[in-house]
C-alpha cells in the first residue's frame, strides 16, 4: 500500500502551473516556482524538491500548487528536480506542520526543517532500513509476560479502553511507584495486537535506554528510539521504520513527535509536566501541546501521565476538556514513603550535612539499603570568592560567576559554557586564599566519600552523563543492589527506578520557596515529588529527609503533609486570583545584540505598535521591555516583553496582525529576536 495513499491532494503539473514551496529560511512565506522541465504526471503536497534560492540550491517542500502567482510567469525560476515519487509527510502531518507554524509565530519552512532527519533534509533518498523487525505473531506471543494490575490499574486501563477507537484525552494522575507504565505497556499492547503504532515520549535521553529495555522484555524487537543521541544514520533508520510501519513502538524524546506513522493508534506522555518537553530556542514548540493536537488529527488517544501534572494540564481535566484518571496506590503492595523536615536553623553544618542526615545515611547503609541524596547544582562550588577582598570568579560573557570543578580542573560557566583554568590567586588583592562558595555535586561526592570510604558513591549528572554507555553502565551497578549513595541533580528524579533506596535526602529545598517565577512554586514541587517518589519503590519501606531553614512554610507544608494533590489544588486556586496562566494566555518577545541600547530600543518599538493595536475593551496588556534576569549572556544582552491576554484567540489574532509589521522594523535586523508562546522559562 502507499504510505499516502488517498491523503494528500493531488494537483495537475501543467507547464502553465505554479508550485508553491517552502524552504529552511526564516522568511514567513511560501515561494512560487514553476514545474521541472520534465514534470511528473502529478505533483503532491508533501514532495521534496531541489530548488534555486539565491545563488544557492535548497531542498524545499511542495505545500500547494496554483494557477496564480502574485509574480509574473517569466520572473519565475523552475524546480530543478522532484526527487520522491510520493510525498514525505501525508496529509494530516502537513496540517500539523501548518498548524504548529500557526501556532508559534515561526517560518513553516523551518519547521518542516525542524521535523525531518538529516538524511531527509539533504534531499537523500528515502531508502527502507534493514533493521530487523519482529513479526506480529511473535510480539503476541511475547505479551503472556504481563504483570496482573491491581483493582485501580485495572479500572485506569477499562477507562481508557472504553474510548480509545477516536480521539480522547486522557491525564493520568498516578503517584510515583504507582504502576504507570504497566498500564502503558498492556494499553500499548492492545493496539499491537489490531495493528496499531504508538509513539511514547519520555522527557530525557537518559530515560529512553531504560525505557526501551524494559519494553523489549515485553514486545521483542519491533521498537524504535529517536532523540538528539542518535547518529543520523540510527535516527534517519528509526524514523524510516517508523514511516513505512516496520516499528510498532517509538519512544524518545520531544522531537519524536514528528515521526510519521503509517498505522497511529495511541499516543503516550510520560512525565507530561517536564519542561523538557518544550524546545527554549529556535522553534519553541511545546512536544506535550503538539501531540494532543497531533491526536485530534488522527482521531486517536493520547495519555498524559504523570504524579505531578503541570497545572495547565491540570485545569484541563478539572475543567472536563480531559479525563481525570488516578492511581492513589503503589503497585505491587509498596508502601508510601514518610517525609520529615530537618530544620537547619542554628545548626552546625559539615559540607551541607547536618548531624542527623548523616546518622540517617549511616543507619539506612548499615542495613545495606542504598541512599539518593539530591542536590541540584553542578560541580564542585558554585562561586570561588577572595576571602581577603571579597572578589568573586566570573564569566566577562554573562551575568553569572564562574562555577568550580575539581574532577576537571577548571572554572565554567553553566550558561555559555566557556571556560578557563583555575586561578591560585586573587586578581585584585593578589591573595592566596581563594575559597569555594557553596555546595555543588563534586564537593558533596567528595564529602561523602570521606564520610563512607566502604561504600560506592555514583554521581549522576551532566557531566558525567555525557557518554550514554557510561550512564547505562552506572545504573546497571546500582541495580545489582549492594549498599551504595546515589548523589545528584534532577536527572535523578526523572522515572528511575532504584528498588534498592530506602532513603532520599534533599539538601536544600529552600530555592523554590522564593523563587521570582511565578511557577516557581510548583516546579520545585514537581521536583521534590519527584525525587521522593525514588525511595521506597522495593519491599522495603522509604523514608524522605528535607533540609531546609523554612520548615514552617506554609508551601512546604501543604506538599510534605497533604501530599501534590493537594498541593496542586491550593496553587490553581492562587493562579486563578492572579489571572495568571493556565487563566490566561502569555507570548514573550526577546531581543538581544552586542550593544545593550538596541534590543531595548527595538522592543520599545514593539511595545509601542502593540498598544495602539490593542482597543480599550481588549483583555490583552503588555508588561516592559525589561531587561532579562540574566541580562548578558555569551556576550550579548537581553530584554524581553511580555503580552499577556484572557483570551488565547485574541492575543493570537493580535500577533498575526503584527508579527509582519514587527519585521519591518528597521531594527528587527539588527537584533536577534523571537517569540515564545506559552513560556516556561524567563531566564
Amino acid at each position: 500500500m502507499s504510505i499516502n495513499q488517498g491523503s494528500n491532494t493531488l494537483h495537475s503539473s501543467k507547464a502553465n502551473s505554479v508550485v508553491k514551496v517552502v524552504v529552511n529560511t526564516p522568511l514567513r512565506r511560501s515561494f512560487d516556482y514553476l514545474p521541472p522541465e520534465n514534470p511528473p504526471s502529478q505533483l503532491l503536497t508533501g514532495l521534496r524538491v531541489r530548488v534555486p534560492f539565491g545563488k544557492r540550491e535548497l531542498i524545499g517542500l511542495i505545500i500547494d500548487t496554483s494557477v496564480e502567482s502574485d509574480f509574473d510567469f517569466n520572473e519565475l525560476k523552475r524546480i530543478i528536480e522532484v526527487i520522491d515519487q510520493e510525498p514525505v509527510f501525508n496529509a494530516s502531518m502537513m496540517k500539523l506542520f501548518k498548524w504548529a507554524a500557526s501556532y508559534y509565530h515561526y517560518p513553516l519552512g523551518q519547521v518542516i526543517h525542524n521535523a525531518m532527519p538529516a538524511h531527509v533534509r539533504q534531499g537523500k533518498a528515502l531508502t527502507a532500513s534493514n533493521n530487523n523487525t519482529v513479526k506480529h505473531e511473535e510480539i503476541i506471543k511475547d505479551l503472556t509476560k504481563e504483570l496482573v494490575l491491581n483493582k485501580q490499574q485495572e479500572q485506569v486501563k477499562a477507562s481508557i479502553l472504553k474510548q480509545s477507537n477516536n480521539f480522547h484525552c486522557f491525564l493520568l494522575e498516578g503517584i510515583t511507584g504507582s504502576g504507570k507504565t504497566e498500564v502503558y505497556m498492556q494499553l500499548i499492547a492492545e493496539k499491537i495486537r489490531l495493528g496499531l503504532q504508538v509513539i511514547m515520549l519520555v522527557p530525557e535521553i537518559s530515560l529512553t535506554p531504560q525505557t526501551i529495555q524494559h519494553f523489549q522484555g515485553r514486545f521483542a524487537d519491533n521498537i524504535v528510539a529517536i532523540h538528539s543521541g542518535l547518529t543520523d544514520k540510527q535516527r534517519f533508520n528509526a524514523w524510516s521504520d517508523a514511516r513505512l510501519g516496520d516499528a510498532d513502538i517509538v519512544i524518545g524524546t520531544r522531537s519524536a513527535i514528528f515521526t510519521p506513522l503509517l498505522r497511529p493508534g495511541l499516543i503516550i506522555i510520560d512525565e507530561e509536566h517536564d519542561a523538557s518537553y518544550k524546545q527554549h530556542e529556535g522553534f519553541r514548540y511545546s512536544a506535550r501541546d503538539l501531540a494532543i493536537y497531533r491526536a485530534q488529527l488522527f482521531d486517536i488517544p493520547i495519555i498524559l501521565g504523570s504524579a505531578t501534572p503541570s497545572l495547565e494540564s491540570l485545569h484541563n481535566a478539572l475543567s472536563k476538556r480531559y479525563s481525570l484518571l488516578s492511581l492513589e496506590l503503589r503497585a505491587a503492595e509498596a508502601s508510601n514513603p514518610t517525609f520529615n523536615c530537618i530544620d537547619l536553623n542554628g545548626k552546625t553544618l559539615s559540607e551541607g550535612f547536618s548531624e542527623q542526615l548523616l546518622d540517617a545515611i549511616k543507619e539506612h547503609l548499615h542495613q545495606n539499603k542504598q541512599v539518593l541524596i539530591f542536590l541540584n547544582r553542578r560541580g564542585y562550588a558554585p562561586l570561588l570568592q577572595c576571602h581577603d577582598c571579597g572578589w568573586t570568579a566570573s564569566c566577562p560573557r554573562c551575568d553569572t560567576s564562574y562555577t568550580l570543578h575539581r574532577h576537571s580542573p577548571e572554572l565554567r560557566c553553566h550558561r555559555c559554557e566557556s571556560q578557563r583554568k583555575i586561578i591560585h590567586a586573587c586578581p585584585s588583592c593578589q591573595s592566596n586564599t581563594l575559597l569555594p562558595i557553596g555546595l555543588g555535586t563534586e564537593r558533596t561526592e567528595k564529602k561523602l566519600e570521606e564520610s563512607f570510604p566502604n561504600v560506592p558513591v555514583f554521581r549522576i549528572d551532566r557531566d558525567t552523563t555525557r557518554n550514554r554507555s557510561k550512564l547505562e553502565n552506572t545504573i546497571s551497578e546500582i541495580n545489582k543492589g549492594q549498599a551504595a549513595i546515589l548523589v545528584g541533580t534532577q536527572m535523578l528524579a526523572k522515572g528511575h527506578h532504584f528498588p534498592e533506596v530506602t532513603l532520599v535526602a534533599v539538601m536544600d529545598a529552600d530555592a523554590g520557596l522564593f523563587s521570582s517565577d511565578f511557577r516557581g512554586q510548583e516546579f520545585m514541587g514537581q521536583l521534590l515529588i519527584q525525587v521522593a517518589g525514588r525511595s521506597g519503590r522495593g519491599k522495603n519501606a522509604g523514608e524522605v529527609l528535607i533540609q531546609t531553614h523554612n520548615s514552617t512554610h506554609p508551601t512546604l507544608n501543604t506538599l510534605i503533609i497533604d501530599g501534590y494533590k493537594q498541593f496542586s489544588r491550593t496553587q490553581l486556586e492562587q493562579r486563578e486570583m492572579a489571572n495568571l496562566p493556565p487563566f490566561s494566555y502569555q507570548a514573550l518577545i526577546r531581543a538581544e545584540a552586542s550593544k545593550v541600547s538596541l534590543p531595548m530600543d527595538f522592543l520599545q518599538e514593539v511595545q509601542n505598535i502593540t498598544k495602539h493595536k490593542l482597543s480599550s475593551s481588549s483583555s490583552t496588556f503588555t508588561l516592559g521591555p525589561l531587561p532579562a534576569p540574566m541580562e548578558k549572556r555569551a556576550g550579548r544582552f537581553r530584554f524581553q516583553l511580555l503580552l499577556q491576554s484572557s483570551s488565547r484567540a485574541e492575543l493570537h489574532t493580535l500577533l498575526n496582525h503584527l508579527v509582519p509589521v514587527y519585521e519591518a522594523l528597521p531594527l528587527s535586523r539588527k537584533v536577534r529576536w523571537s517569540i515564545d508562546i506559552d513560556p516556561l522559562d524567563f531566564s
